[in-house]
């Protein structure tokens, strides 16, 4: 019997039900439906989920060792994999991570936290999304802050988050980009390059620059994670892109957020 660790095949059996009776239906339309059967807020919420508790093989399931590395969090920052931006660090907890993560392999979980305004925010008070970082420059400051240059390299989810000396520890599971070999995606792709283009030389200082990187850019989900990093839109909207581990659905809500600024204008 089916439950909902077979999303994906249940809806391309409806996708393909819906076919023979003529009705139309795209493949991320019908993974939102399936979702909303099994009772989860959207495709994302239930991906989560069955990367967490993945359907059994029959087969002997060998152990895989966790991921832990120093967790830093951001308060009015989302990260996304392939972003290049400087951050200033001043909190104890996030100093720490930096110095654990230079006698490591330089490598740190952004993950942005709830609120703002938190100073010191708990495990519970952070998104478990995030990316794994690498640090590319490193520079104290006199006021005993850091100055960081970093890298975003790919998305992760923290399964639990632990106390190591001041700073937090993640532990992490991997997420797997899905829905990048979907037809979809070759009638989106260009249609969301050529509404950026114009969203770009309306809004951004220097399009030019973001339009010529993402000329050489050929993966569907490094194209949207590109576009998002240049939006003007919320904290809470770039980690709900971030979160979207679909690369058709955060297509369309990149074309959402395109539309609605072309039209704000």
């Amino acid at each position: 019997m089916r439950d909902y660790r077979d999303a994906k095949a249940m809806a391309q059996t409806l996708r393909q039900a819906l076919k023979e009776r003529s009705v139309s239906f795209t493949h991320s339309e019908s993974l939102e439906l399936i979702a909303k059967v099994f009772g989860f807020a959207d495709w994302n919420v239930l991906s989560a989920r069955t990367q967490a508790d993945p359907s059994p093989t029959g087969g002997i399931l060998q152990h895989i060792p966790a991921l832990r590395m120093p967790a830093m969090p951001l308060r009015d920052l989302v990260l996304f994999p392939q972003m290049t931006t400087p951050i200033y660090a001043a909190r104890v907890k996030s100093v720490d991570a930096i110095e654990q993560a230079m006698n490591g392999n330089k490598q740190i979980f952004f993950v942005t936290q709830l609120r703002i305004a938190d100073d010191d925010p708990k495990p519970a008070d952070l998104h478990q999304f995030g990316v794994i970082g690498n640090l590319l420059q490193v520079l104290k400051m006199p006021d005993g802050g850091i100055k960081l240059m970093v890298q975003g390299l790919r998305r992760a989810r923290a399964t639990r988050f632990d106390a190591d000396g001041s700073c937090l520890v993640a532990e992490l599971s991997p997420v797997q980009e899905e829905g990048a070999a979907e037809a979809e995606v070759a009638e989106l792709l260009p249609e969301v390059l050529r509404r950026f283009e114009a969203y770009a030389n309306v809004t951004l200082s220097s399009p030019p620059q973001a339009l010529i990187y993402l000329s050489g850019l050929r993966e569907p989900g490094r194209v949207a994670d590109a576009i998002a990093q240049y939006l003007s839109v919320s904290i809470e909207q770039r980690q709900d892109l971030l979160q979207t581990v679909n690369v058709v659905l955060r297509l369309r809500r990149i074309m959402t957020f395109l539309d609605a600024k072309r039209q704000a204008a």
